[in-house]
């Protein structure tokens, strides 16, 4: 065990005995979702990965000490506590440890939290990326770095809508990050199943992903990879419409000057109330669906 890491009991053990392990980000709880609904997904992702043969590890940091797996009584804690919990990637990490304070983990920072622990598979909602007008802002998300630079397999319903997709699909290119679609040849877009992106590899079968995940490994190649899993078509957003109101969520964010790690959570909430709340039902449905595929695919690693 690493001793930088604080273990919850259900995670130690499973960990100890080599059964599958999916690791969770906390930022979607404290950032991504209003109280109690934060919870309650949080609770029924957690349930979704045991139901289907794996132990979750909500990743975090309470009072400066990395955590892999809270108690009901911690997740209840971040998510009341919400947005004035810290929002930590890997540049936040040293400090809001040194300072002992708590920090909600973004993919990036969940990532290299559940490599130092020993968690291959992690499942979340979507990715950060390249921003529309990065050309001129730069801004472009950590996670995109961290996934070529820290092996651990990211399960995912794509890129967030709210990004400039098209170029985040060549930024991972570039750094040698494999992208890989469940059951589908085109790049999810979060929302909605379809982008109009060819991905270069698919994938059919946890066993067929979990193979794949094991040459990176083997061939101790440094990187992450992708998995792409749409959400489910019975939830899926029509593209135009969604991408109308990401347009004015989007216009509105410019004339107020938000700029840095404020604006997806800003996005996010503004593309909900847009909705009527559509968005974040979808949100919860693709974080359950890819919750699942997961667990599956954890479950074949350790065969």
């Amino acid at each position: 065990m690493n001793l930088k890491v604080d273990f919850s009991e259900e995670v130690a053990l499973a960990l100890e005995q080599k059964r599958p392990v999916v690791a969770l980000e906390s930022t979607i709880i404290s950032h991504g979702m209003p109280y109690p609904k934060n919870v309650e997904t949080a609770l029924s992702v957690e349930q979704t990965i045991r139901d289907n043969g794996a132990v979750p590890a909500t990743i975090a940091i309470i009072g400066g000490r990395l955590k892999a797996g809270l108690s009901r009584e911690e997740l209840e804690y971040f998510g009341k506590k919400g947005t004035a919990i810290t929002k930590v990637s890997r540049r936040d990490i040293p400090t809001v440890v040194a300072r002992g304070e708590d920090g909600a983990t973004t993919v990036a920072a969940t990532m290299i939290v559940a490599h130092m622990a020993g968690i291959d598979v992690f499942a979340t909602g979507g990715i950060g990326g390249v921003h529309r007008g990065a050309e001129l802002t730069m801004d472009i998300s950590a996670d995109l770095e961290e996934l070529s630079r820290t092996p651990v397999m990211v399960i995912c319903a794509g890129a967030k809508a709210i990004l400039d997709l098209k170029l985040t699909m060549e930024v991972l290119e570039t750094k040698g990050v494999p992208v890989v679609g469940y059951k589908t040849d085109e790049l999810p877009a979060f929302y909605s199943r379809e982008s109009g992106i060819k991905l270069n590899t698919r994938s059919d079968s946890p066993e067929d992903l979990a193979s794949i995940w094991k040459a990176i490994k083997n061939l101790e190649l440094g990187n992450g990879m992708l998995v792409t899993n749409p959400i489910p078509q019975q939830y899926s957003m029509d593209s135009k419409e969604i991408g109308a109101v990401i347009d004015k969520a989007i216009n509105e964010m410019n004339s107020l000057g938000i700029k840095g790690k404020e604006v997806t959570p800003f996005l996010l909430d503004k593309v909900q109330r847009l909705t009527g709340g559509d968005s974040l039902e979808a949100n919860i449905r693709l974080v359950l669906n890819n919750a699942k595929l997961a667990a599956r695919t954890a479950c074949a690693l350790v065969k």
